[in-house]
């Protein structure tokens, strides 16, 4: 039985509301409903397509600015960020990101997304990658979209040295991992620089 349209658009606003990463194509999978008919309930209810959300969700949150790296050097969208703590970025493959005879996306930008972001979140002019430890675990194809979540771990033993781990995922499934040791500037210790 198909849901009503009133109480269809009630739930599709909060669903946006919990997670405004959605796109309308897995919105409409969610609702079971046409593409169409979700980009025509967003409009009736005053909610703005993805790409405006997300302008909206990083205006929201981005509390900070980052220091490591100019804006366009970053690959992919920062849409939360708090230094030295944890940060998220949405990637967005395209068929340009893709290897042509396969519809893979090729892995150095995933881990240029993953990478960026580990230097993004440090709380440093200078950050820079020693180490990192990477796993592909599926496929990422154009259409999807990454989301990355990096987090800051202490380490007392590292001297002017963090570890970052970051995890990315399209929808809930888990695409990539990475553990990124991270030289920077200031000693991690005393908080002050050399």
């Amino acid at each position: 039985m198909r849901m009503p349209k009133k109480e269809r658009q009630r739930l599709l606003g909060l669903l946006l509301e919990k997670n405004p990463f959605l796109t309308d194509e897995e919105v409409s999978d969610h609702f079971t409903v046409s593409v169409q008919t979700i980009r025509l309930d967003r409009l009736e209810c005053g909610i703005p397509e993805l790409r405006e959300r997300l302008k909206s969700v990083a205006s929201r949150t981005m509390k900070e600015e980052v220091k490591s790296l100019h804006s366009d050097e970053i690959i992919g969208d920062i849409v939360d960020i708090e230094l030295d703590k944890r940060a998220l970025s949405i990637f967005d493959v395209t068929e340009d990101h893709v290897f042509q005879r396969n519809g893979i996306a090729r892995g150095h930008h995933l881990f240029a997304q993953a990478n960026s972001l580990a230097v993004a979140v440090m709380d440093d002019d200078l950050a820079l990658t020693v180490k990192s430890t990477i796993l592909f675990l599926k496929p990422v194809r154009a259409g999807d979209r990454v989301v990355a979540r990096a987090d800051v771990k202490e380490d007392s033993l590292l001297k002017k040295r963090t570890l970052v781990e970051v995890v990315s995922k399209v929808g809930d499934e888990t695409v990539f991992t990475g553990e990124f040791y991270m030289y920077r500037m200031t000693d991690t210790q005393q908080g002050e620089s050399n």
